[in-house]
């Protein structure tokens, strides 16, 4: 597989979305993208690894103790923290307002926003309604019979429960840079892999994340993974918006939010989520081909 050159990526990159973007060169992406991934990881890792001490019974100082359990302690802003300080280093403050307003922008074709919200909810809630329908798992109607919880609920999980916190980073900083090097499938294979490692040291620390054994977390990653080929989806095809990957990451959470409340998820939901998300992978390979995730003519990257 061949790649345009460095000097007809900027080209195509600068006449799709600015400036900002046609800063990516493929020369050095790679360095960008690894200082990112350890920037990120180490970020959130520093107090997650930390809470999981301190489970498993290790002592750490009072103070610092009580910051990791208020909801002061910023782990899982490591993606957003990580993209915002590289790109201050390499583009200054003009790049972190550009950055910043492609989490705003819908200078994309609206019609996009019906998948970033329903294709998850069509998975996800899905998949789950399958476990409840085959008796393993109880219908807990907490949520879904309460419409406004519901809907202040979604705007909740937007600023606290991954998407703001994430995709500033992985879809807007790190999938890119993966893209000026890679294919849309193969980018979002390896950010998919990278995202759902991040979430690792959440298995160890209880009541934290939807598994807690490692054998779970590791049924996991097709999940994630299947879900970054989506989440990519929607990038390509609006433009490179990071408010529509927001929007995505969201509509993921609240759908299992909403149909269980708990969100703690067994081996059946996995297998039914793994099934689900699949078929959609499936269909948008087969209509959007792996290269580019797109039809548009003017896309981001190509």
């Amino acid at each position: 597989m061949s790649f345009p050159d460095k000097t007809n990526m900027a080209s195509m990159l600068t006449s799709c979305v600015g400036k900002e973007i046609a800063k990516i060169e493929k020369t050095d992406t790679k360095k960008n993208v690894l200082l990112y991934f350890v920037f990120a990881y180490g970020f959130s890792w520093l107090f997650w690894i930390s809470q999981a001490l301190e489970a498993q019974g290790v002592s750490i100082p009072l103070g610092f103790s009580r910051f990791l359990a208020s909801p002061l302690c910023p782990a899982a802003f490591g993606p957003l923290v990580a993209a915002l300080v590289l790109t201050l280093i390499n583009d200054g403050w003009k790049g972190i307002v550009a950055l910043l307003k492609r989490g705003i922008s819908l200078r994309f074709n609206k019609v996009w926003l019906f998948p970033a919200l329903l294709l998850p909810l069509v998975i996800f809630a899905g998949s789950i309604f399958m476990e409840i329908w085959t008796g393993t798992t109880e219908l807990d109607l907490s949520v879904i019979s309460n419409p406004s919880f519901a809907i202040v609920g979604f705007f909740v999980i937007v600023v606290t429960a991954g998407p703001l916190q994430e995709e500033f980073g992985w879809r807007g900083y790190a999938l890119p840079r993966i893209q000026a090097r890679h294919n849309a499938l193969i980018s979002s294979l390896i950010l998919g892999v990278l995202w759902w490692l991040w979430h690792l040291p959440l298995v160890f620390i209880p009541g934290k994340f939807m598994v807690g054994t490692l054998v779970l977390f590791a049924a996991l990653l097709p999940v994630i993974v299947l879900s970054s080929i989506l989440c990519t989806l929607i990038f390509n095809n609006t433009k490179g918006s990071i408010l529509a990957a927001i929007l995505f990451h969201s509509s993921m959470n609240w759908s299992i939010w909403a149909m269980l409340p708990s969100m703690k998820v067994n081996a059946s939901i996995i297998g039914f989520k793994i099934l689900f998300l699949s078929l959609a992978v499936a269909l948008v390979l087969a209509i959007w081909g792996p290269r580019r995730l797109t039809k548009l003519v003017d896309s981001v990257y190509f």
